[in-house]
């Protein structure tokens, strides 16, 4: 990863802080620009002696949390998020996102959907006219999985998608497994002309959990560049 992307994240991370009050309940996005965001909250969260709760929508950060000691506590427990803040694989005009690259999407979704605001953080390069341009993940169960794929691919014809890339994700123990034990298909589409309609089509197949489309959920997207500066689009 370049120093110029990493002033940009930590730019977009620093703002989104700034954001953070005391008496919050916060959730805690996953990947690079996440995983930024969490280490200076955990240095807000002693230095201002905070008192917050956080909640993780992934194992690795709730790793990362528990070891900087931020305060843990579970969706279940809480019942209710104030803010998410969480990057983005894309973002488009519409502050629409693709997300999953990291493998979390269904307990991102989860908590954005029961969080009073979705702040999400990127670097410039991140930002998108159209969706599509970075593969689209489907979370799918295992049972049936080749099936589902078929059913995807034939859904993604009706739609006039064409010729459609769509491969299992691996890591090197073989296919990725999520937190909850499903397989991702990544979809390489190079665009998505109707993003709601795209979701709906695919989230209505059986054996599909979720899909990497996260529609009117962000509130405010932070951006930031390669001088570490930062523009805002959307309301605080």
């Amino acid at each position: 990863m370049s120093k110029d992307i990493n002033l940009g994240k930590e730019a977009a991370a620093r703002e989104a802080l700034k954001l953070i009050k005391t008496d919050m309940i916060l959730g805690l996005g996953t990947g690079s620009t996440a995983k930024i965001f969490v280490d200076l909250l955990a240095d807000k969260y002693f230095e201002e002696k905070l008192n917050i709760k956080v909640l993780s929508t992934s194992s690795s950060t709730a790793s990362q949390a528990r070891r900087l000691g931020l305060p843990l506590t579970s969706l279940n427990d809480v019942g209710r998020v104030d803010i998410v803040v969480d990057g983005a694989d894309e973002v488009d005009s519409n502050l629409n996102l693709i997300k999953g690259g990291g493998g979390a999407l269904l307990q991102e979704k989860i908590v954005a959907e029961c969080s009073g605001k979705m702040i999400v953080i990127v670097d410039e390069g991140k930002i998108v006219t159209n969706l599509g341009r970075f593969p689209l993940p489907i979370e799918i169960i295992k049972f049936g999985s080749e099936f589902t794929r078929r059913m995807i691919l034939e859904e993604l014809g009706n739609l006039g998608c064409g010729d459609i890339c769509a491969n299992w994700r691996k890591n090197g123990k073989g296919l990725f497994l999520t937190d909850e034990g499903h397989y991702i298909l990544d979809l390489n589409l190079n665009q998505i002309k109707d993003p709601i309609l795209m979701h709906d089509k695919i989230k209505a197949i059986t054996g599909v959990v979720e899909t990497g489309l996260f529609i009117n959920l962000a509130n405010l997207v932070i951006i930031g560049d390669n001088t570490g500066q930062f523009t805002l689009k959307g309301q605080r």
